[in-house]
């Protein structure tokens, strides 16, 4: 078993890295921040409905891999976590804007 440097680990994983995760495309006008936040939400309730559906088939017996419910349950869990960090520090970021203001 060879052990990999770094840079041999990222040539590995691919340009878009482990999860996919692709880099975003530079702004090209007004609005596309909510369109981006709007993208990422569809996103998260893809994940949270793929599974649900999954869910429903590991437990009816329809699934083959429970693998597969098991991973897309953690990867709707993590996107969900990540989705309420974003939405507090967009919280206290307001806030302390306001507190600015006053």
């Amino acid at each position: 078993m060879s052990i990999l440097p770094v840079g041999g680990v990222m040539d590995a994983i691919g340009a878009q890295g482990a999860l996919g995760v692709q880099a975003a495309p530079p702004a090209t006008g007004a609005g596309t921040f909510s369109l981006d936040v709007g993208g990422a939400i569809d996103n998260l309730q893809g994940m949270q409905a793929t599974s649900d559906a999954l869910a429903v088939r590991a437990v009816t017996g329809d699934l083959d891999d429970v693998h597969d419910y098991t991973i897309a349950s953690s990867q709707a869990a993590v996107a969900l976590e990540l989705t309420a960090a974003i939405r507090n520090k967009a919280v206290d970021a307001f806030t302390e804007i306001m507190r600015m203001q006053a």
